[in-house]
């Protein structure tokens, strides 16, 4: 179908105004697509299949796709203005929103992760080796694939029957033994840089949202105390921003996913200061009141290294000034790899999905935050990670996959019966133009309904799943202090 365009020009970076060609739209959409293996990911019974109906091509699917995000260039006059043209960002954002208007989400996904991966790597945060591109390591997604079809956990079919058959314990065992190897060989890496002419002095753990950061940091903090490290842990979360400086959406929801929810100059002022020897005036923050309410002296020892559990640790503006030499950056992603069903249709879960399924959990029983309000929210998580997070990875000192072939199962007891926290469908209803949350939560509860899960009295016994697991963290019963959980 074509369509009106009667924009001239458009703007790039550097100001300069050139032709506009939509054809630079489709290349990007497709591009984006075939990162992620196609369109097909995207594909959504009731949702977008009268689309695909239509446009049987990956190409034409590209082709549709662009003309709405030039229909929507189209529907701002002033973009009709050949001096006043729309710019690339302008451009980017109309494609992203095209993508998601029609539940292309995971191509959306790769698109937006590969544009700010392309932005830090202009402002040269990142070296051309250091970008990541749709933010999806293959790599190492595919290491992990085959790790578990040796254990024979990488499909729903073949997992659910090693649930039944009782073999999981080993499949639990081998796992967490593989990342406890990961976190020793972090240790190993962070010590090596202490003897150097520019040693150590801070340490990052950073990666999305549930990945399981705080159980990681305390671990790894044992660790290296044992070798005689001390440490210096600094609460990132006193330096949001007070509450009435969020303002609220259409949901009544705020944004605090976002790296400016922090004050990012106070704290990269206070990082600067700590690593000169300097004692600086910490701010105190009360979720309880919503803002700062007091300060506290906090000085680096000689002897002492920084320790920072952060969502944005490496977003480049907190550590502007802070020479790398000086820092350790450990980076943490669930990526367990899984295919749906019988893996004959390769099409693989959603490894982010099962943080999604933490977070509910764990905003359910300490942030007195229902289900729903936390798919609701996770549009704002995703974008923060697009943005800040995901992009930034190749940063990474040392990389840690903290998602296991067993946090289906532990999770689902949690998600199933009468006391199940997923909201029934109908809880949905209220926000039937919510596309993204409606997504998720089909998604969601289709993967937990295909997913053997654990007896309430697996998921209870330490000897079965240890208390210092990672997934413990969400499930409880840890036997390592989690503040947030406090």
């Amino acid at each position: 179908m074509a369509v009106q365009n009667l924009i001239v020009k458009v703007q790039k970076r550097n100001r300069a105004l050139v032709r506009f060609d939509a054809d630079h739209i489709r290349r990007a959409i497709f591009r984006a697509a075939e990162s992620i293996g196609g369109f097909r990911s995207d594909f959504l019974p009731g949702i977008n299949e009268q689309i695909f109906q239509t446009h049987n091509t990956d190409q034409s699917l590209a082709t549709f796709l662009a003309d709405v995000a030039v229909v929507c260039l189209n529907s701002d006059p002033h973009h009709l203005i050949s001096n006043f043209p729309p710019t690339i960002e302008t451009i980017q954002d109309e494609v992203l929103h095209a993508l998601r208007s029609y539940g292309f989400q995971n191509t959306a996904d790769a698109f937006e992760c590969y544009r700010w991966g392309r932005h830090w790597l202009r402002e040269g945060a990142l070296t051309p080796a250091q970008f990541v591109a749709n933010g999806f390591p293959v790599d190492r997604m595919w290491r992990t694939l085959e790790e578990n079809r040796r254990l024979g956990v990488d499909t729903v079919a073949r997992l659910n029957e090693t649930v039944r058959s009782g073999r999981i314990k080993a499949v639990i065992e081998e796992s967490l033994a593989a990342y406890e190897a990961s976190l020793d060989e972090a240790a190993k890496k962070i010590m090596a840089r202490l003897g150097v002419v520019d040693p150590l002095r801070m340490i990052w753990i950073s990666g999305p949202s549930s990945s399981g950061k705080t159980t990681t940091t305390m671990k790894l903090t044992q660790r290296l105390e044992k070798e005689g490290l001390k440490f210096l842990m600094l609460n990132l979360d006193d330096y949001f921003w007070s509450l009435v400086e969020h303002p609220t959406d259409w949901l009544n929801d705020r944004n605090y996913e976002t790296p400016e929810a922090l004050d990012f100059q106070l704290l990269n002022q206070h990082l600067r200061a700590l690593l000169n020897g300097e004692t600086i005036e910490k701010p105190v923050y009360s979720f309880k009141e919503g803002r700062r309410v007091a300060t506290k002296p906090v000085k680096l020892g000689r002897d002492q290294v920084l320790l920072l559990d952060c969502l944005h640790g490496f977003y480049p503006p907190i550590t502007e000034g802070i020479s790398s030499a000086l820092q350790f950056r450990l980076f943490l992603e669930t990526q367990n790899m899984l295919y749906e069903g019988d893996g004959s249709a390769l099409r693989l879960t959603h490894f982010t999905d099962v943080r999604l399924i933490r977070r509910m959990l764990r905003d359910t029983h300490h942030r007195n935050h229902s289900a729903l309000r936390t798919i609701l929210h996770w549009h704002y998580v995703r974008e923060g990670e697009l943005f800040s997070i995901l992009p930034l990875m190749g940063l990474a000192d040392h990389v840690i996959n903290s998602g296991f072939p067993f946090d289906l199962p532990a999770l689902k007891p949690f998600f199933a019966g009468d006391k199940s926290l997923l909201p029934p469908p109908e809880a949905l209803a209220e926000y039937g133009g919510f596309l993204d949350a409606r997504i998720r939560f089909e998604r969601v509860r289709a993967l937990l309904k295909s997913v053997e899960g654990f007896t309430p009295g697996q998921v209870a016994d330490s000897q079965f799943i240890p208390g210092d697991a990672v997934i413990r963290e969400f499930i409880g019963g840890s036997t390592i202090k989690i503040p947030h959980n406090e």
